[in-house]
């Protein structure tokens, strides 16, 4: 009779403390994996709880959507900054291959400047910032919308290589595209690598003299508008005569341009229909009309590609072009615009070629200027 009380008695304690938590059925391991969301470090060193594989995403700030639509991932698109709903864009590769994101709910202004009610209104799992100022500001968004918020460094193809890659990896965790990034990232250096591999061995002194101007930045601008590291040139080796005006954007002053007197001179078409026009200044400025280059003929477009920040499809692009005409022994396989499409076809899903030299006025080619 004792033996079965006893018995009777911790059965029933084994009972309680199961149902009040005296007992975890539950090991740490598998609590993680029930877990509906995952804790992802974003670019500035946040801590973010995100929901696992998020249906239902906003991208803000230059290059965020971008990046997304390299990730394959447009269809969790839930609502866009205003700069995609203008009507009749064909200046920006992704959002000519996704018409469908003009009509999309807006979330605000551009370049990150969105309305917090907005952005609830469309009810995202997940918001994306590219140039956030600083994390308070990250923080702050998250706090107002209640929706957790992954800041991105947009980084470039050159010096900040890492940080753009770092920030792919972080956005195909998110979004369950982690194969996806991986293959974006081994596009991107697969191609550097067969550029600098056509032109690394080439002597300086054998090399022609190059120089682009107009370059988009902030708006178009004159033909001193230039980048001193423009990485179109950089991946091919080019002998870039303003090269030594530092790395970021430059004006080079118009006596520069006539003493440096380039073998071949680039224009930025973001120029072509614009004012002041570097296309116009070639044919009428009496300083420029001495250049060499113009004398020959030896005047490009090559397509813009600082559009809402860099479009690295265009940046490659651009790159075999100018291979074309700086070295055409080292491209006579490479049909310019047949090889942008390729490049377009992998990073936004379509051929946009044509679309952008439509947008542009006009695309690769000689520029008449005599």
């Amino acid at each position: 009779m004792k033996k079965w009380i006893v018995a009777t008695m911790v059965i029933m304690i084994l009972i309680i403390c199961t149902g009040t938590g005296c007992i975890d059925n539950t090991s740490a391991g598998s609590e993680k994996e029930n877990s509906s969301t995952v804790t992802i470090t974003d670019s500035l060193g946040r801590e973010v709880d995100v929901p696992k594989n998020p249906e239902r995403v906003v991208a803000q700030g230059p290059g965020a959507l971008r990046y997304q639509c390299y990730l394959n991932a447009q269809d969790k698109v839930v609502g866009v900054e205003s700069i995609e709903l203008r009507e009749d864009e064909n200046r920006r590769p992704y959002r000519i291959a996704n018409p469908q994101l003009k009509n999309k709910p807006l979330i605000g202004e551009y370049r990150g400047n969105t309305d917090p009610e907005k952005i609830v209104s469309v009810n995202p799992e997940v918001i994306f910032w590219t140039y956030v100022t600083s994390p308070d500001d990250a923080d702050k968004l998250q706090q107002k919308t209640g929706v957790p918020v992954v800041a991105l460094n947009y980084g470039t193809l050159g010096v900040h290589r890492d940080e753009m890659f770092k920030s792919l990896r972080i956005m195909g965790d998110v979004l369950n595209k982690e194969e996806r990034s991986e293959d974006v990232i081994q596009f991107f250096n697969k191609t550097i690598k067969d550029l600098n591999k056509r032109t690394n061995n080439i002597p300086e002194d054998e090399k022609r003299s190059v120089y682009i101007g107009g370059i988009a930045y902030k708006g178009s601008h004159g033909y001193q508008s230039t980048e001193p590291a423009y990485p179109p040139f950089d991946f091919i080796n080019a002998k870039n005569v303003a090269s030594d005006m530092g790395t970021d954007h430059a004006d080079a002053s118009k006596e520069a341009i006539i003493e440096w007197d380039p073998d071949i001179l680039f224009v930025d078409l973001s120029t072509y229909d614009a004012q002041p026009s570097a296309v116009e200044q070639l044919k009428t400025d009496p300083s420029y009309r001495s250049l060499t280059a113009v004398e020959e003929g030896e005047v490009y477009g090559v397509l813009p590609y600082n559009w809402y920040t860099k479009n690295y499809g265009t940046v490659l692009a651009n790159a075999y072009y100018l291979g074309t005409v700086i070295y055409p022994e080292r491209f006579s396989d490479i049909n310019p615009e047949e090889k942008a499409n390729k490049i377009y076809e992998f990073l936004v899903s379509e051929p946009v070629y044509e679309d952008l030299e439509k947008g542009f006025g006009r695309g690769y080619g000689k520029i008449p200027v005599n």
